[in-house]
């Protein structure tokens, strides 16, 4: 008789779906079960090919670029040694994008203001400990190894991820309108000022940049962004005003041709460029403005030398998988189904996007000369690295955090700026 009882509840057990047959005291032991439990896998899907294949194109073509820049460098060598630091640059770019790929987002969100503070200690230390260079000290230097890298790639990285984690954080307890706003400047301020210090003029105005395409993409109204925006033009016009090579690059973007010697220098040379390749190019190596005439040649004004080598053909190619990064980011951000990673995908998106459209435009004289690198061509590690950090989070994201496909009820329309 006990047996045919025992056997019965176990029977029962096994319909109910548990391991263990004795039994439970109140639904005590279930609920242990469930809270020792390990969390449910997200669902895997394959990582997004527009991502993967527009950044193997432009990283296939920075290698090559970055080679024909720099080979001038190395008259003798076989290879310049600029060539095989990009190299060591792009390998270490394929293991962050490995690693970031394995790290679940929710890591992100928690890390979050832990990177922006380490981010902004960074930026303090450059002022105190940095190198100069070109005027400016923007570097800090590893001991050791002669390796140095720039806080600015660092803080822009971190700074987006916070801003992304608090909005998020502060849309889930239904805060006043204007919270989001006033975090986001509380997480703004101190890298900027930080970065105008140094002087980093160009890097502080991004990162407002992307602060501002975050804060609107969460769904902060455009009138709240318009004073914001205001100050930062007046607080841009002043800094421009009482700093001397500032105003220079600003009268070099007026009237090049007028200062062809002097400031416009850069901008002519690099419309020289443009103009000898033509639609077609010159052939890869053959470019002649690369030969000294082109100041940066193989960082901010690459390029200057792929419109001279490789023609609008070749300028259209970049800037065609820019965009085809832009609209794979886009639509990972629009299927998340978690709102910080909606966040999160558009600013690792915007992250690659803005510095690069900045750059293309500051070679073709829409814009004054910058600092700026192209992502994943100029030749350094700095800018390589994290955008490859945030090709790798953008890859999680679209594979792991992707929200299921609903159907949709006939002639409706979707809400918001991100959501499905």
């Amino acid at each position: 008789m006990t047996a045919r009882l025992e056997s019965r509840r176990n029977a029962k057990a096994r319909r109910r779906g548990r391991t263990d047959p004795r039994p439970t005291r109140g639904g005590r032991s279930e609920r242990l079960r469930r809270r020792t439990a390990a969390p449910e896998a997200a669902p895997r899907g394959p990582l997004d090919s527009g991502v993967m294949a527009s950044t193997a194109v432009l990283a296939g073509i920075g290698i090559v670029m970055v080679y024909s820049a720099t080979a001038p460098l190395a008259i003798g060598r076989a290879l310049a040694p600029h060539f095989i630091r990009h190299l060591a640059a792009v390998a270490v770019g394929l293991a962050c994008i490995a690693i970031s790929i394995r790290v679940p987002v929710v890591v992100w969100r928690r890390l979050a203001i832990p990177l922006w503070a380490s981010a902004v200690a960074l930026l303090g230390f450059t002022l105190i400990a940095g190198i100069e260079v070109n005027g400016a000290q923007r570097w800090i230097a590893v001991p050791g190894v002669g390796l140095r890298f720039q806080a600015a790639e660092f803080a822009k990285w971190a700074t987006v991820i916070a801003v992304a984690s608090l909005s998020t954080r502060i849309r889930e307890h239904r805060a006043t309108p204007g919270r989001p706003l006033r975090v986001a400047a509380g997480l703004t301020l101190p890298p900027v000022a930080l970065l105008l210090l140094q002087p980093d003029f160009g890097n502080a105005v991004v990162l407002v940049a992307l602060v501002g395409l975050l804060l609107f993409v969460a769904g902060v109204p455009l009138y709240r962004l318009a004073m914001p925006a205001l100050a930062a033009a007046v607080v841009a016009a002043g800094y421009i005003a009482f700093h001397p090579y500032a105003l220079a690059r600003l009268r070099g973007f007026a009237d090049p041709w007028k200062t062809a010697g002097s400031e416009g220098f850069q901008l002519v040379q690099s419309f020289v460029a443009f103009g000898r390749g033509g639609s077609f190019g010159v052939g890869l190596g053959d470019g002649r403005q690369k030969l000294f005439y082109l100041p940066e040649a193989h960082t901010d004004f690459v390029l200057s030398v792929v419109a001279e080598e490789l023609g609008l053909v070749g300028v259209l190619l970049v800037l065609g998988c820019f965009a085809a990064l832009v609209v794979a980011g886009t639509r990972i951000a629009r299927r998340a189904g978690d709102p910080f990673c909606q966040l999160l995908a558009f600013g690792m998106t915007a992250m690659i996007a803005v510095p690069a459209a900045v750059n293309a435009s500051v070679v073709m004289g829409l814009l004054p000369t910058t600092g700026f690198t192209l992502p994943f061509i100029s030749f350094g590690a700095n800018s390589l690295v994290f955008c490859a950090i945030g090709i790798g989070i953008l890859l999680r994201i679209g594979a792991r955090e992707g929200a299921p496909q609903q159907h949709r009820v006939a002639h409706a329309a979707p809400r918001g700026l991100l959501r499905t």
